[in-house]
C-alpha cells in the first residue's frame, strides 16, 4: 500500500514538509520558539515597523492568530508591541534585543536544518528543486484568490 501513496505528488509534498518541520522544530527547541514565531521575527525585522494587521497580511494569518503569536512572542520578551503614532488604533510591533538576538540564532540553526535536510541532493538538484517550488508556489491563478499560506504553513517559513 505504501508504496501506492509513494507516487502521489500530495503524499510525497506532505511527508517531505511533515519531516522538515519536525527537523526545524527540534533546531530551534533550545530557543524556546517554533518555526511560526521565527517566521513572525523575520517578518517583523524585514520591514519598517509594522502593524500586528500589516504582519498578519504578510505571513498570510488571520488577525485573531497574529494577536495570539504576538502575545507569545511578547510573553517571551522577544517583541514588544507601541501604540502607532499616525493611528492610535494600530499597534506596531517591533522586535526587542533579545528577539534580534533569538532571530539571528534561529535562522543561523534553520540553515543548518535546511542543509541538513537537502544534503541528499547534489548542488545542481538543490537548487532545481528550490526553483521548481519557487515556482509552483507562485502561481499566479492561486494568488488572485488570496495569500497562499495557511496558519501552518507559516510554520516553515
Amino acid at each position: 500500500m505504501a508504496d501506492l501513496l509513494n507516487a502521489r505528488l500530495g503524499y510525497l509534498l506532505k511527508h517531505a514538509q511533515l519531516n522538515f518541520a519536525a527537523s526545524g522544530a527540534r533546531a530551534l527547541e533550545p530557543l524556546g520558539i517554533t518555526g511560526r514565531e521565527l517566521a513572525v521575527l523575520v517578518v517583523l525585522d524585514a520591514a519598517e515597523p509594522l502593524s500586528q494587521q500589516d504582519a498578519a497580511r504578510e505571513l498570510g494569518v488571520d488577525r485573531t492568530t497574529m494577536v495570539a503569536l504576538v502575545d507569545d512572542l511578547e510573553a517571551k520578551d522577544l517583541v514588544e508591541r507601541h501604540r502607532s503614532p499616525e493611528d492610535r488604533r494600530k499597534n506596531i510591533v517591533g522586535l526587542t534585543a533579545h528577539g534580534k538576538k533569538t532571530l539571528a540564532e534561529g535562522e543561523r540553526l534553520h540553515k543548518e536544518t535546511e542543509s541538513a535536510f537537502l544534503a541528499e541532493l547534489s548542488p545542481i538538484e538543490n537548487e532545481l528543486f528550490l526553483r521548481i517550488l519557487k515556482k509552483l508556489a507562485a502561481d499566479s491563478e492561486l494568488e488572485a484568490d488570496g495569500p497562499l499560506t495557511t496558519d501552518s504553513d507559516a510554520e516553515d517559513a
